[in-house]
């Protein structure tokens, strides 16, 4: 081939430097960024977040803060809390329920039924956070699913 007609690089892949030739039309198009091949450009698309302890790249499509479990207890390290509980709505409904059961006696407050483990506490007024042991009723699954679901049933109408 003559010299004259041969091309040479004018340019580089902006991610691994390979020396390549494009047209200056498809360079004005990308805006100057040109890539070797389509791996390149994918490492491009990636967006990459530094580690808050190591500083080591972490995709940030994961939306983590550190790289690793070490990372994550090294940067907790130092953190105080202060000792009580958490707020947990499982041991406070629980509470609820034995302080009806307590109150009320062991039994469905509508049809009497006996067995404790089972027994739901339902809010008359359907607030969740109303716990006041006058909002509160002590009844069994039965009285329950009529009182939510067979009011509002097409059937019974």
């Amino acid at each position: 081939m003559i010299e004259q007609y041969k091309r040479r690089p004018n340019t580089a892949c902006i991610i691994c430097n390979t020396p390549m030739y494009k047209r200056p039309v498809e360079m004005q198009r990308n805006l100057g960024k040109v890539y070797c091949s389509r791996a390149c450009y994918g490492r491009s698309c990636r967006k990459e977040l530094p580690c808050r302890v190591c500083e080591k790249p972490i995709l940030a499509s994961l939306n983590k803060r550190t790289c690793s479990r070490a990372c994550a207890n090294t940067q907790r390290a130092g953190t105080y809390y202060d000792g009580r509980q958490l707020k947990n709505n499982v041991v406070s409904q629980r509470a609820v329920k034995h302080q009806l059961i307590a109150a009320r006696g062991q039994r469905c407050e509508r049809c009497g039924y006996s067995k404790t483990e089972i027994l739901n506490v339902h809010h008359k007024d359907r607030n969740r956070k109303n716990n006041n042991l006058s909002n509160l009723e002590l009844i069994c699954p039965n009285c329950h699913s009529e009182e939510h679901y067979l009011k509002n049933n097409v059937l019974n109408r």
